[in-house]
């Protein structure tokens, strides 16, 4: 070995010339704990007549870098990184499966192979602009085709030439966010000195747009829906409670207080792959919400509907079953899945293209429109942070709404003074507004018919069903018999049952 050599080692690291004439310049990097193999940082100077002067400038800032501690102190890539991360990261199991398939469908093919300490602002923005490119990631100018379907199989009219499609903005801002987790780790790890996605350009999240059905559409929806009972019932406590369906699949009947009028969100039904489980709710809080009258009346009479079908089959609906649970005693619950698709399909019949968390934008639109305070909207859907997501994503904006808010502003100007037309006709007054609706009725015989008009709607009363007896009608809510015939008095005048000398009251055929 000669004494340049030997000097050169004495220096802390190497400088090796390279048959093209380059310098590679290698200077010892401590032990890679990923790898298990000494580590290096490495780096290459192009010939030249200064090559030997840069070289050696190289090797005083890599030595530098290590002494103080600002090198990557591993070889490791992105794939092993995303891979620790995802082995370590407390997450839900529905959460870990979208964050397997951003990291193997799209920061894996595009990062996998970058080392760690090598990975800058630059790359991650390119890799950005990727993901808005094209979400499969292909190859420009090579022609390709969008498969129907990824097995062996016959291509017909459904395999067509690939176009191109971006990345959704939500997706790309998820992908940035489980860079940014993996890299803070990597940064603690001390496999790196910084977390390089903080120099990148973070990706915007997308202005919330939700869509809520209009009225209209929301009584289509509720009529088509009540074809089933329990279906229609599903879509109603959707609409009215703004319930998420996982929270509705785990629905028990002990949660319903029929004296109080509360239903008490304790936990949800999560799906993945086909395999589905109870859980906490979303935001681990538990949640009380008040229900209207009617709504209790429609419970009520699905829970006695269910009950009669249990007893049919000579089983009995245990106080802890399941509302809507697809076996006769209550005893599992549905899936979410199942209830998403249903949604989807009934709407496509109606000509609409919507999902079921639509129906959760409906429930927080209205009750904004109908002058709620943000706060107890944020409670009755389970959010947190005083309202903020609330108000932000889930408040869609509503004419009556709007007009309401003019109507206020215009009582609150001054007086014109008269005449301010130019013809000298007098100024229009102030809009009288409607009365708003009474509160839910609490006589005795109103609560009766609205019970008995509930179980018609949610189809446990068909019609020609004979109703209750007088006496069993006065047996059941503990009234007077007079009481009984002014509730059913009252559904005659409504047109909704048939009354007739001598016979039964029936369920009219046409409501």
């Amino acid at each position: 070995m000669s004494s340049s050599s030997a000097s050169t080692r004495r220096r802390r690291g190497t400088v090796q010339k390279l048959p093209s004439g380059s310098l590679r310049v290698r200077v010892y990097a401590g032990y890679d704990s990923v790898t298990q193999q000494r580590h290096y940082l490495t780096e290459v100077v192009p010939a030249g007549p200064k090559a030997a002067a840069q070289a050696e400038k190289v090797r005083t800032r890599l030595a530098a870098e290590v002494d103080a501690g600002r090198q990557p102190r591993t070889s490791a890539t992105v794939a092993q990184l995303m891979e620790r991360y995802l082995e370590i990261a407390r997450v839900e199991p529905s959460t870990r499966q979208g964050y397997e398939g951003l990291v193997r469908n799209h920061i894996v093919p595009l990062l996998g192979d970058q080392q760690v300490g090598r990975v800058r602002g630059e790359v991650l923005d390119s890799f950005y602009a990727e993901l808005r490119r094209c979400r499969v990631h292909c190859r420009r100018g090579r022609a390709i085709v969008d498969h129907r379907t990824q097995v062996e199989h016959q291509c017909d009219q459904r395999c067509r030439p690939h176009r191109c499609r971006p990345l959704g903005e939500g997706t790309i801002r998820h992908a940035h966010n489980l860079l940014n987790g993996a890299f803070s780790l990597a940064v603690r790890w001390e496999w790196v000195g910084t977390n390089p996605v903080a120099t990148a350009v973070a990706p915007t999240m997308p202005a919330p747009n939700p869509e809520p059905p209009t009225a209209s559409q929301a009584a289509r929806i509720a009529s088509e829906a009540w074809k089933d009972p329990a279906w229609g019932l599903f879509v109603w406590l959707a609409m009215t409670t703004g319930a998420r369906r996982g929270e509705l699949c785990a629905l028990r009947w002990k949660r319903i207080d029929f004296g109080t009028g509360v239903l008490s969100i304790r936990g949800s039904i999560a799906e993945v792959g086909g395999r589905s489980w109870e859980k906490d709710t979303k935001t681990h809080q538990q949640r009380r919400i008040v229900l209207d009258a009617q709504t209790l009346a429609l419970l009520r009479a699905f829970l006695v509907h269910t009950a009669e079908q249990a007893a049919a089959l000579e089983l009995a609906l245990p106080e802890d079953g399941f509302v809507f649970s697809p076996s006769p005693d209550g005893s599992s619950w549905p899936k979410p899945g199942t209830a998403t698709q249903r949604y989807s399909r009934m709407c496509a019949r109606l000509g609409y293209g919507m999902h079921l968390h639509q129906l959760r934008h409906y429930s927080a639109t209205e009750l904004i429109s109908g002058g709620v305070d943000i706060r107890t909207v944020a409670g009755r859907l389970g959010h947190g942070g005083g309202g903020v997501t609330t108000l932000r994503v889930y408040s869609a904006w509503v004419a009556e709404a709007d007009q309401r808010a003019s109507t206020s502003l215009a009582a609150r100007m001054p007086d014109l003074p008269n005449p301010v037309l130019g013809d000298g006709s007098t100024p229009i007054g102030n809009p009288v507004l409607p009365t708003p609706p009474g509160e839910a009725p609490t006589d005795p015989y109103r609560k009766i018919a609205a019970d008995l008009k509930a179980a018609m709607r949610c189809g446990v009363l068909k019609p020609g069903d004979e109703l209750p007896t007088i006496k069993d009608l006065s047996a059941q809510y503990q009234v007077a018999f007079s009481t009984g015939h002014r509730a059913v008095a009252l559904l005659a005048e409504k047109g909704l049952i048939v009354v007739s000398r001598g016979r039964r009251a029936r369920v009219a055929g046409r409501r």
